[in-house]
């Protein structure tokens, strides 16, 4: 299928090399550019954004050492880090060719070419491109997934800082990182800070939830496919190695892997290259490789459903990350900034927590972590009928959740007597009761046939 909405930029001291590929390639993109001045680089890459660039190694007669080539290729990459490079070589550079992968090129070519392999080539050029630009754009949006901002990372608890100071030290290398720890803790939220603090914060997060990957596509979601590598493959395919080369793959919930993935996985990273699906060529990849699940990686490796090399491979370092019962300092300033947030979005400014509500969380055990506290307070704000948010209003689910040695009643106790009390006090008024326990009259009348009362 043509590509007629992409730019293209030729890059060969050969004029007659260039006019050839430009007559070719002049079908397919909405642009396509030449340069025979490498000079020139800089001021083209200044004025307009290209989706692929094919380079030449050489711009000298007789030059065949491709350290020209080499030198554009780094300065492209610091000009536009997302660009998807094709580098294109004389016969006998094929050393050139990988040491120039190697360094940030997504595939390469030999003169003369083959037009099949040359349109395969840029086609995956212009994938990467799109994804890497893609994956910098999500980077800012990213920061408030879930409700979770900068600010909610910086959590204030001594269990939380003890978490920042590690990410601190470690975001400066590429030394792999394991992140464990309970549901709704933020490990993504820490994989993105990592990557934000890193040397390669200019280069492309791609985060891929391995629990959701169907066993059978995870070849080529990962390591992505040739063309008529398998029924519906019609065309090729850029798997997230290679849309996260030169920045970092997070793989989240890598402990739902299975042993034959497990299996490839580790030869990926051991040969810091990967192979599509029906391809030939290993290509080259540079990533920082940060991981995470909610279960224990040494309890996986004991009961024989994680492979022991693997872990070695993935968790040079590992953080665990603390649950929110462990970070009381952080509970009410993650609360407040829901409740901004949410006050924002359902149009009811000003809500605030009763002295009871505020105890009733300090000890509830928080099974989801701030994810759950995110939706207690969604669900909250979007029920509420007064400024006061009484017990009542949160509505806990389970209850569990209250550390008895500290409580000497369960919730659903606690919940009843409030109700008691308020209508009580309100001589039987239901629509008083409901307004002072911050509930709907409906929702008093259903607690009321919940509790018998």
């Amino acid at each position: 299928m043509a590509i007629k909405k992409n730019n293209l930029l030729l890059i060969d001291d050969d004029r007659a090399t260039l006019r050839a590929l430009q007559l070719l390639l002049g079908e397919q993109y909405r642009s396509v550019n030449i340069c025979n001045h490498p000079e020139q680089i800089p001021e083209l890459l200044a004025q307009q954004s290209y989706d692929a660039i094919l380079l030449d190694m050489n711009f000298r007669p007789g030059a065949r050492s491709g350290n020209e080539g080499l030198y554009w290729l780094k300065r492209i990459r610091a000009i536009d880090p997302a660009v998807g490079i094709v580098l294109l070589t004389a016969h006998g550079e094929i050393d050139l060719a990988v040491q120039g992968m190697k360094i940030g090129a997504i595939d390469f070519l030999q003169k003369p070419w083959d037009n099949d392999r040359l349109f395969a080539s840029l086609h995956s050029a212009v994938q990467v491109s799109n994804s890497r630009r893609k994956a910098k754009g999500s980077l800012v949006e990213g920061r408030n997934e879930e409700g979770f901002g900068e600010k909610m990372i910086l959590g204030r608890s001594p269990a939380m800082q003890q978490v920042l100071e590690m990410v601190d030290k470690v975001a400066a290398t590429s030394a792999n990182i394991l992140l464990t720890g309970e549901h709704g803790t933020g490990k993504s939220m820490i994989a993105r800070k990592i990557h934000q603090s890193s040397p390669r914060k200019d280069r492309p997060f791609i985060s891929v939830d391995l629990g959701s990957i169907a066993e059978s596509l995870f070849e080529s979601e990962l390591f992505g496919h040739a063309k008529g590598a398998f029924t519906g493959a019609g065309q090729e395919r850029v798997g997230k190695f290679e849309q996260a080369d030169g920045g970092t793959l997070f793989l989240d919930e890598i402990g739902n892997l299975s042993p034959p993935l497990q299996a490839k996985l580790l030869v990926a990273l051991e040969n810091r290259a990967i192979t599509r699906v029906g391809g030939f060529q290993a290509k080259p990849i540079d990533i920082r490789l940060i991981t995470a699940t909610n279960q224990s990686p040494s309890a996986l490796v004991k009961k024989g459903t994680f492979r022991e090399d693997l872990l070695f491979r993935i968790n040079t370092v590992q953080l665990e990350l603390p649950p929110l019962r462990a970070r009381a300092d952080d509970l009410f300033l993650y609360a407040q900034h829901y409740f901004e947030s949410f006050g924002k979005k359902y149009g009811k400014l000003g809500l605030y927590l009763s002295p009871e509500s505020k105890q009733l969380m300090r000890h509830y055990r928080w099974p989801g972590n701030v994810r759950e506290l995110r939706n207690i307070i969604e669900r909250a704000v979007i029920l509420s009928d007064t400024k006061t948010l009484h017990p009542a209003a949160l509505n806990f689910q389970d209850a569990e959740l209250l550390e008895e040695e500290e409580v000497a009643f369960t919730l659903e106790e606690m919940e009843r007597k409030m109700i008691l009390k308020a209508i009580d006090q309100h001589q039987g008024n239901f629509s008083a009761a409901a307004e002072q326990l911050g509930i709907s009259r409906q929702t008093l009348y259903n607690k009321i046939k919940k509790y018998n009362l």
